[in-house]
């Protein structure tokens, strides 16, 4: 007999998100090889003593740090993605209950560092990253267009991460 499976939500639910992610997940790997806490007091400086809480400077740079290795350019593209996966909800430190940052938190708090201390600090995380073996140094990616290219194999550079996490 052919089986069909419907879809009824429970109501309530009894999980936990560290159990739902296995335990050699490369985000749980990350999450302990990496120590970030540097960044509070690098990035101290451009934060007020009053007014609303903004993001955790350390979960600003591991949502660009998932953005980076898994090449999601837009925020909007890259909250979605984290919203969605379970790995990263636990490595940025959010439950399956809570709201992840908005997108334009994203933009602002990049905009709020500057572009010299921004690529500064996540080139130390990511240098971190390279440092720990976690990324290899070099990047590979693939196009896919069903278009013919007029390219010689001759010409195509493999994308060094060495030089994004240089100094």
């Amino acid at each position: 007999m052919q089986g069909r499976k419907d879809f009824t939500p429970q109501l309530f639910y009894e999980l936990s998100l560290d159990r739902l992610v296995p335990a050699d997940n490369f985000y749980r790997r990350v999450n302990h090889e990496l120590d970030l806490h540097f960044l509070y007091q690098s990035t101290q400086k451009y934060y007020g003593v009053e007014g609303c809480q903004s993001i955790d400077p350390v979960v600003f740079f591991k949502i660009l740090l998932v953005g980076y290795l898994n090449n999601i350019n837009s925020d909007r593209a890259l909250i979605r993605y984290c919203s969605n996966c379970l790995d990263v909800r636990l490595f940025l430190g959010y439950d399956l209950n809570k709201d992840l940052p908005w997108h334009s938190t994203i933009s602002r708090t990049r905009q709020l560092f500057g572009e010299e201390i921004f690529l500064s600090l996540f080139q130390s995380v990511l240098k971190m990253c390279v440092n720990k073996g976690m990324v290899r140094g070099k990047h590979q990616a693939v196009d896919s267009a069903f278009i013919k290219a007029n390219a010689s194999m001759e010409s195509l550079l493999e994308k060094q991460v060495l030089e994004d996490a240089s100094v």
